[in-house]
């Protein structure tokens, strides 16, 4: 693991400037300690499909933190499927101003999420939530978040109903989810992520 753990940190600085991100050595410390936690527990909880250090840091840390400069300061937000603590506990780790709701509705990986959470010291603790999002009243929240859920499409419109009036939606799919969201919401901007030809950061505008 130690190797693994080294590998990630150096795919991690090599690799940021290509998201435009930039990240302190205490960023990088404390994300490979997130990554050390999520090995442990994957093989357990399959938490994320097994891959390489660099893909991880690549594929699923630097994606994550594409959301940065869309969250303002101390921004409310809430994270949909939250699972293995995709896109939102990369953010927290850099940005510990945020105020953050997860929701997951499975009570294994909501296991993970709160031994995720206790690692780090958070001015305002993050919230869990065990159970689906249709089942829990939205949060007051500024930004809805999700990276991954099941049945994304067919549950698309629900989410975007269920969300907070004026708040900014921040998804991730290809072009066929964007065209989904440009036909549910009224403004929709796309960003190609690094190293993709059809795999964009999506920012909705939820109607108020």
């Amino acid at each position: 693991m130690p190797a693994a753990i080294e590998s990630f940190r150096e795919a991690l600085r090599r690799h940021a400037p290509d998201f435009g991100i930039q990240l302190r050595e205490s960023d990088i410390e404390r994300l490979g300690g997130y990554y050390r936690l999520l090995l442990k527990w994957n093989p357990r909880l399959h938490l994320v499909a097994p891959c390489s250090a660099e893909e991880f840091a690549t594929r699923h840390i630097l994606e994550s933190l594409l959301l940065l400069p869309h969250l303002t300061e101390s921004a409310r937000v809430t994270d949909i499927g939250s699972g293995a603590g995709l896109p939102i506990v990369p953010c927290l780790i850099v940005r510990n101003e945020l105020r953050v709701t997860l929701i997951e509705s499975s009570q294994k990986k909501a296991v993970f999420l709160r031994e995720a959470l206790r690692q780090f010291n958070h001015p305002e603790p993050p919230r869990l939530l065990v159970t689906r999002f249709e089942d829990a009243p939205a949060p007051a929240a500024d930004f809805v978040t999700c990276r991954a859920l099941d049945r994304f499409p067919t549950v698309l419109p629900k989410l975007i109903e269920w969300s907070p009036p004026a708040s900014t939606l921040l998804f991730f799919g290809g072009p066929d989810l964007v065209k989904t969201i440009e036909g549910l919401v009224p403004s929709v901007q796309v960003e190609l992520i690094a190293g993709s030809e059809q795999r964009f950061l999506i920012i909705a505008e939820r109607s108020s």
